[in-house]
């Protein structure tokens, strides 16, 4: 069967990563009789340089054509890129909202499981960690303080920036649903997280939210601070099912489950909508600091690729095939250098070394 997968490699490490997921995906094809077409498009900084924009409508006109989108990373080092002496809406992230938007994903799916291979990666003690942890964080992405009205003036002689945040209840509802979805084919919990005593945003979320969870009696909901999740997240990542919180809490708290994880290089993502178009990438950021250099970790972008095949495409089967192929790797001693430990017996990899070794599990 054939399938139109729109490949955005980005900056940084993005190309080298894409092609390594492109690498075990051909191989998904050739042992499952599929045919991935592939069309790459620019964004980020790279469409910056090409076009003037982070993302042209041509650009964006060929992602919402196809099956689902493929995204490697963009933007570079802030402060110290070309990129970012410009406004806002024209540096490389813009690219990215621009494309959430477009493609109406509004649900960020984000998984941090824990491999046993990689516990001695984990910054956790093992009393902490114990036999490990498997959870979902599920970020609303297109509302809250990132999609608000902003503006920046001067009052009396003083510069002031104001932010705003707004969410709407139909916003809440449909990541919530999503959630408690999601929850019913894992553990049956879902953690809440929100600011409720201090913001008003946070306690319409909670209203929004306990009326969802009355539809699925099975689920069990907990409501939790912001700062207190922060918290439970190093001290009992174990109690944690899904997750549910809003855009800015998402960002911060998914890049911290992260790192428990061992290495941001190890974390894949999902951003969906209301259809099966859906955009994958890895957790992580275009590290421009080692790209070209042929050692970043392509395991986070060939996990969102799995993903891709699960939610996109419906090919449970070929996305069990990957995951499997990536843990066995792991199990036989394969590190990049992120993950790499001196324990006796492993080996370091190189970026495209990984992928080959991915690629010959399949």
């Amino acid at each position: 069967m054939g399938y139109n997968i729109t490949l955005i490699p980005g900056d940084g490490i993005g190309p080298e990563i894409v092609a390594e997921a492109v690498k075990v995906l051909e191989k998904v094809a050739k042992k499952y009789g599929h045919e991935f077409d592939f069309t790459k498009i620019l964004m980020g900084g790279c469409s910056i340089d090409a076009t003037g924009v982070p993302l042209t409508d041509e650009a964006l006109a060929t992602a919402k054509a196809s099956d689902a989108v493929l995204l490697g990373a963009v933007g570079g080092k802030v402060g110290n890129s070309k990129w970012y002496d410009v406004a806002p809406n024209l540096r490389p992230e813009a690219g990215l909202l621009k494309i959430r938007k477009g493609l109406e994903l509004f649900a960020n799916i984000r998984p941090a499981y824990l491999y046993e291979e990689l516990k001695g990666a984990c910054p956790l003690k093992d009393e902490i960690i114990g036999d490990g942890f498997d959870m979902v964080i599920m970020r609303e992405l297109t509302g809250g303080i990132y999609f608000g009205e902003r503006h920046t003036e001067e009052v009396n002689g003083v510069l002031k920036a104001t932010d705003m945040d707004t969410y709407d209840e139909n916003e809440i509802r449909r990541i919530a649903v999503k959630a408690f979805e999601i929850a019913m084919k894992r553990g049956k919990k879902v953690i809440s997280v929100d600011k409720a005593n201090v913001l008003d945003t946070s306690r319409l979320w909670r209203k929004v939210v306990k009326e969802v969870a009355a539809d699925y009696p099975e689920v069990t909901l907990e409501d939790m601070l912001v700062d207190n999740c922060a918290m439970q997240l190093v001290m009992n990542p174990r109690q944690f099912d899904v997750i549910l919180t809003e855009n800015m809490f998402g960002d911060i708290l998914s890049d911290e489950a992260s790192m428990i994880t061992g290495s941001i290089g190890m974390l894949s993502s999902a951003s969906l909508g209301a259809t099966k178009l859906g955009l994958y990438e890895p957790s992580h950021g275009s590290a421009p600091d080692i790209a070209g250099k042929d050692i970043a970790n392509p395991i986070a972008t060939i996990l969102s690729a799995a993903m891709m095949l699960r939610y996109s495409l419906d090919l449970d089967q070929e996305a069990d095939a990957i995951e499997a192929a990536v843990k066995q790797v792991l199990k036989d001693g394969y590190r990049t250098v992120d993950i790499m430990s001196e324990d006796a017996g492993l080996k370091q990899v190189s970026c495209h070394e990984m992928g080959d070794l991915i690629a010959e599990r399949i």
